[in-house]
């Protein structure tokens, strides 16, 4: 009778003719804080599985080696730090994809959005490398679809790619006409009782971010002051009713603490100026970029800027934990701590030996759901990596020689030029190759076998091999932009390795424009008006890590992806040795 009488003549009616069943609820107690876990971490890179890192930590009877990292165990810690309480958000500073091993990039890191919608994160701020294969095809990660946006093709497994289910977040990211490419701003709310605690993150992306990535990539838009972004919309959350203000910055520094450590002692890097400049109405600073792991109180570094600064290292083998409590009166956090949290995976062996499970530090179990996915795309994979290619003598590395060479970087350099050199391929006669193009060191298996999967891990960019004519003046110019082109500094060089027939010299302590000299070619010498053909991956073609000269030249041409050609050289010159790092000469070193 009471229902019919509820749905007749309405809920104020019906409750006064029911009144004898009816109690009134008991009044809602406002508790006096609320507190808040916010999860971060960065510059995860597509590293699905273990990516063999150990981390070395303090343990109770000295330094411990832990292995680390693997995305099923990052998301079984993210779930153990949840279940603490009831209010927490899951942010990402970055780098989430791009420079991904081979079963995340051959799919164009759908594995890694997929695996991460598992974890039912909140943000990820975007960085520089969410762009390495141009804006569109990010907003295709962001939104889903199977457009293609690049020389493989989309949607292989996932038919079709549903695309993440959290926001990417890029204030600082703007079109010409001054729209934002992403959202700059996320909201999150956090009710107990009869309160409500309002967080607000305003998600940025490096500045720099356009020296770093193809220059096609990012045309049509303009990375804005990163400070100047943020301090600009914190008023709007302020408006929107934000109590918290986090920041999540792909843009970061280094420290020489441990990565357990909770110090700000010798901090440095890009990310201070910018903390200089923030507003302190800010709370926090979740940061990336630069692969370090750090938790610093900066209000002791600066009284007038009282942030806390975080970052968790690289490829998931940490996770921060930040602890927020807000006071519901005054609206405003009343207490902030940090930690770094090893996440501890499975053992494994590597050049160095053996590294088994610490149990000095808790060890998580790989998510079912998530470990489904990598599993299945790693299946897919598994025939093309598992191919062998060729052989080789040795190691062949990264590490760099006194004039900043390096033997990997030779190496790709002669297999360009290999691929290249013949009239009806481009006739090239000179190879030049970045050292960021360079992701992992080639090491061959007992037998001397190296697979297509270590090709893959060293070049998993898919660049094309561009030939073009360049001049001798040309030549010498884009080499001097090594020291003195946006980020290419004397004291931060970005040298690029050249194949076997090309040697010169520089000296630092030479003025600008007069570093390069003794530039040979064949054994000759290299004149300013000598036409030169010149291989290199399109990433430098199109000016590239700041060499904009190398976006000139005349004749152009472009062929294989930098991968074949890497493979090609291996199945025609095995068994291969790594090449001397002796093809520059570094004048007073």
């Amino acid at each position: 009778m009471c229902a019919a009488a509820i749905g007749l003549v309405g809920v104020g009616i019906a409750l006064a003719g029911c009144s004898s069943a009816w109690h009134a609820p008991a009044p809602v107690s406002t508790p006096p804080h609320i507190d808040i876990t916010l999860i971060g971490f960065n510059d995860l890179h597509g590293h699905l599985d273990p990516p063999g890192i150990a981390l070395t930590v303090p343990g109770p009877r000295g330094p411990v080696a832990v292995p680390a990292g693997g995305v099923a165990y990052l998301a079984s810690a993210v779930a153990a730090l949840k279940a603490r309480g009831p209010h927490h958000a899951v942010v990402s500073a970055g780098d989430m994809v791009g420079a991904s091993p081979l079963v995340s990039s051959l799919f164009l890191d759908e594995p890694t959005i997929e695996a991460v919608n598992q974890m039912q994160i909140d943000f990820n701020a975007v960085g520089n490398h969410e762009f390495d294969r141009g804006w569109r095809e990010l907003l295709r990660l962001q939104h889903g679809g199977c457009e293609q946006h690049t020389s493989r093709q989309p949607c292989q497994i996932s038919q079709p790619f549903a695309g993440a289910q959290f926001g990417f977040l890029a204030a600082n990211t703007v079109h010409d006409d001054g729209r934002t490419l992403l959202p700059a701003t996320g909201i999150k709310r956090f009710t107990q009782g009869g309160a409500t605690v309002v967080m607000g993150f305003i998600g940025l992306t490096l500045k720099a971010t356009p020296t770093m990535v193809t220059p096609a990539g990012v045309a049509g838009l303009r990375f804005e002051d990163e400070a100047e972004t943020a301090n600009a919309l914190v008023p709007q959350l302020k408006a929107q009713g934000a109590d918290v203000i986090v920041v999540v910055i792909h843009e970061g520094g280094q420290t020489p603490a441990g990565p357990l450590e909770q110090s700000c002692a010798g901090l440095s890097g890009d990310i201070l100026p910018i903390l200089e400049r923030l507003d302190p109405a800010i709370d926090v600073v979740v940061s990336g970029h630069t692969h370090q792991a750090y938790v610093c109180d900066y209000g002791r570094v600066n009284a007038a800027k009282p942030f806390l600064l975080t970052s968790a290292g690289q490829y998931g083998t940490l996770l921060t934990d930040i602890q927020l409590r807000v006071d519901t009166r005054t609206r405003r956090v009343v207490s902030k701590t940090a930690r770094n949290l090893v996440v501890q995976s499975q053992p494994f062996t590597s050049s160095q030996g053996h590294v088994p499970v610490s149990g000095a530090f808790p060890a998580f179990a790989a998510d079912a759901q998530v470990q489904k996915i990598i599993d299945t795309y790693r299946a897919a994979a598994v025939p093309l990596a598992q191919r062998p290619v060729g052989q080789a003598t040795a190691a062949v590395r990264r590490v760099t020689a006194a004039s900043l060479e390096s033997a990997l970087g030779n190496l790709i350099a002669d297999a360009q030029w290999l691929a290249t050199r013949a009239p009806e391929q481009g006739g090239a006669q000179l190879s030049f190759m970045n050292p960021g193009g360079l992701r992992a060191d080639l090491v061959p298996d007992e037998q001397g076998l190296v697979r297509f999967g270590q090709l893959f891990g060293v070049q998993p960019f898919g660049n094309q091999l561009v030939v073009k004519t360049l001049t001798g003046a040309q030549i010498q110019a884009a080499l001097e932009q090594q020291f003195a082109s946006g980020s290419n500094t004397v004291q931060r060089p970005r040298v690029l390795s050249v194949s076997k027939d090309f040697a010169y010299r520089y000296d630092l302590a030479q003025p600008p424009g007069a570093r390069v000299s003794g530039m040979l070619l064949q054994g000759a010498p290299l004149l300013p008006d000598a036409q030169v053909r010149v291989v290199m991956s399109s990433y430098l073609d199109s000016g590239g890590d700041n060499f904009s000269v190398l976006a000139q030249g005349r004749d152009r041409r472009v062929g294989m992806l930098d991968v074949d050609a890497l493979e090609a050289y291996f199945r025609t010159q095995s068994p291969v040795s790594p090449p001397a790092a002796d093809r520059i000469t570094r004048v007073g070193r």
